[in-house]
């Protein structure tokens, strides 16, 4: 026995609103929340969109006054219908004429029945079209009413006996659509879409009836529609072909899928359109996002890393070679940065990259690539250069962009740049040797004061080498005992009496001979191999220290010079200083710790532990060369500084005029109200020395008294003086 397709629940006999659902259902409750009355119309309508919109028969709904409420695609698609708003049309008026009595008693039959009804007649379709049927089509009509009464569905078949197979074939063409795993998207010749499964909409979170009649670069942004021009072409040649589109969903969100379509054609090979099978790749695609941005940029500033600033260095290089062009390459290198972090912690520091980072992208065109190297390094390529003043313009506005003072969440810092530059082709062709030539440069202008930029020369190339060969020199000279300590002698003024003394390095090269400190140290600092260094130093002083102590009876104190690398190392590197002291013997401020003004400017937890560690160790504390600087009599107290050495340059200005007189005088008296014993460092005449002991000096040092004497010499010098 013949069967009806399960009847849809009832709805209204008036016209159906914009959404597809009846506009007689309940609206919004008050409180903006839906009626139960509205949520079960929406459900009958997904309901009905699932069941009736896609299958492969004719589908209508009529209200009791035989109004067409809603038809599924075949239906308007044959009757030349709107889905969305079929209008005031009584399917009445499709039925032939002389079969509308037979109709009007049909549609009677099912009304008064619970069982579906069926009859043969002819409808009269809308004027032949391309592709259209003929007119007095004859059909087979099955009807039934919904339980409540409120209206009548019509399946509309074409030939009598076939709704059986009509139906297995609705069946199997519903099934094999709705389990889908992945969308199916018809389009025309013209690519307008002519079908999509339930998936394709749920991919792009739209309802399938919003989508039919639209072209596919609706859905697609100004990237997928240029990768969809490219390839219409291609699929009209009859290629079959996979590709990757980006399609926007109605939130407006990113869709990224697979497209492998397959060109439709008629039997005199006309191209018809494309049916395409669509995978959702957006999650694939954005881990690969994530792993490739995760290897080529920065996580911390967003810029290229070290391996993309390569690939583009490259790149940039081998254009320039083509067009005949020249490019800079700036290497630029924060300077204090370290002092941010150990005064302000990491947190902040990073707060900093990120800002430097954006005043760096800020000053060089959209086409230069800026990049983060590690650290506080940043390098930028300026392609297509073609003169110097344009590369002189982009670096004194970096230099005094970066110079400003940056606002970090409360905090305030405050740094500066030194920024090399390397030419291509000028100085290197090679990109991995432009890089190393910038860097070189950068150097230089660190070694100039910092705060500027240097171009690379030859001669900064032949620094370099000098650097490199230095340092290996340097460890083979502590494992050869080739570093000796020499030793300047400290006068006390009032009487001339020689009871301190300032050890002062010494490398006795080779090959080169006796090298000073200036000749070699900063290498030594650049490279960490100053902690070594002064380890050794340290321990030649001390042993010299008990010796001399021992010979002439009294304590006899040593100044030893720390550089500020020292005193931001580990403080487990000084950890046995204080029992070494203790085994040797020596009084409390036997050895005296010098640095300069930089150390106390740093308020870097590190430099704070380890001023106590020294303290705590007995030893004394001195500031050196005073007066170059910023560091006031307030913060030397709090540092507990014990002795304060007048620099130089403050010393040298000693008898040209008052005003150095006076200076040095009111350095003496507030220093000495404070507490601290005061040191005039270069004293060269009796001029000076006169001065200062008349200002109330208590030490001096310099070629007057003495110059700096090896071991054996100061131990002569020390026995010839009267004893105390």
């Amino acid at each position: 026995m013949d069967t009806a397709p399960q009847a849809v629940p009832a709805l209204d006999s008036s016209p159906l609103g914009h959404d597809g659902v009846p506009r007689h259902v309940a609206p919004l409750l008050d409180d903006g929340v839906f009626s139960p009355e509205r949520m079960k119309a929406e459900r009958e309508q997904a309901y009905f969109n699932d069941l009736y919109l896609l299958a492969p028969v004719a589908y209508f709904v009529l209200g009791l006054d035989g109004v067409i409420l809603q038809v599924n695609l075949v239906a308007a698609e044959l009757f030349g219908l709107a889905r969305g708003h079929p209008g005031h049309v009584l399917f009445r008026s499709f039925v032939h004429a002389a079969f509308r009595h037979d109709y009007d008693q049909f549609v009677q039959r099912v009304l008064n029945s619970s069982e579906p009804e069926r009859i043969q007649l002819q409808v009269q379709l809308p004027p032949p079209r391309p592709g259209a049927r003929e007119a007095g089509l004859p059909v087979s009509l099955l009807g039934s009413a919904d339980p409540n009464g409120q209206a009548l569905r019509l399946v509309l078949e074409q030939a009598e006996g076939k709704l059986a197979a009509l139906e297995r074939s609705e069946e199997r063409f519903r099934r094999i659509v709705h389990s889908a795993e992945e969308g199916i998207w018809e389009i025309d010749a013209q690519a307008l879409t002519s079908f999509v499964n339930p998936k394709m909409a749920q991919m792009l979170d739209c309802q399938i009836e919003d989508m039919l009649g639209q072209p596919l670069a609706a859905f697609m942004d100004e990237e997928g529609r240029a990768i969809l021009e490219r390839n219409i072409a291609r699929r009209q040649d009859g290629i079959v072909e996979r590709h990757e589109f980006k399609f926007l969903r109605r939130d407006g969100s990113t869709l990224w899928a697979t497209l492998a379509t397959n060109p439709i054609f008629d039997a005199s090979g006309t191209y018809l359109g494309a049916l395409a099978l669509v995978s959702d790749i957006t999650a694939q695609r954005a881990a690969s996002e994530r792993i490739w941005r995760q290897a080529n940029f920065d996580q911390l500033t967003g810029l290229p890393n070290r391996h993309m600033f390569l690939d583009r260095l490259q790149h940039e290089a081998a254009h320039a070679k083509r067009e005949g062009a020249c490019l800079a390459l700036l290497f630029i290198d924060l300077d204090h940065f370290k002092q941010v972090n150990d005064r302000l912690g990491h947190e902040k520091g990073d707060m900093l990259l990120r800002q430097a980072a954006r005043r760096i992208s800020e000053r060089v065109r959209t086409t230069d690539t800026v990049a983060r190297l590690g650290g506080d390094e940043f390098t930028v390529i300026l392609a297509g250069v073609g003169q110097l003043g344009g590369i002189e313009r982009v670096l004194q506005e970096l230099t005094a962009a970066l110079a400003l003072p940056f606002l970090l969440d409360g905090d305030t810092a405050q740094v500066s740049a030194s920024i090399g530059v390397a030419l291509y082709p000028a100085d290197a062709e090679a990109p991995d040797a432009l890089l190393r030539h910038a860097d070189q440069a950068m150097y230089a202008a660190k070694s100039a004061g910092r705060n500027g930029y240097s171009y690379f020369t030859p001669a900064l190339q032949q620094a370099a080498e000098l650097r490199r060969s230095t340092v290996r020199e340097m460890r083979l000279a502590l494992a050869q005992d080739q570093f000796e300590v020499h030793y300047q002698p400290i006068i006390r003024l009032r009487d001339g009496a020689i009871e301190r003394a300032e050890a002062l390095l010494r490398w006795r090269h080779p090959l080169r001979g006796l090298l000073v400190p200036a000749d070699f140290i900063a290498f030594a600092e650049a490279n960490g191999l100053i902690i070594d260094i002064g380890e050794w130093v340290f321990r030649q002083v001390v042993r010299q220290a008990r010796k001399w102590q021992d010979e002439h009876g009294a304590p006899f104190q040593i100044s030893i010079n720390k550089s500020a690398m020292e005193f931001r190392c580990d403080a487990a590197l000084y950890q046995d200083w204080g029992g070494h002291l203790a085994r040797q013997g020596l009084a409390p401020g036997a050895i005296v710790i010098e640095t300069r003004e930089a150390v106390l400017l740093d308020e870097g937890r590190q430099v704070v532990d380890r001023l106590r560690q020294f303290r705590a160790m007995g030893l004394a504390l001195a500031l050196d060369d005073f007066g170059s600087g910023q560091v006031s009599l307030a913060c030397i107290k709090k540092a507990d500084i014990d002795f304060l050495k007048i620099g130089r340059a403050l010393v040298g200005e000693l008898g040209r005029d008052g005003d150095g007189q006076g200076l040095c005088e009111a350095i003496i008296a507030l220093a000495q109200r404070l507490g601290l014993k005061v040191v005039a460092e270069g004293v060269e005449t009796a001029s000076q020395r006169d001065l200062l002991r008349a200002a109330g000096c208590d030490y001096a040092q310099g070629y007057f008294f003495s110059r700096a004497l090896p071991a054996g010499q100061m131990d002569r010098l020390l026995a010839s003086q009267p004893a105390a």
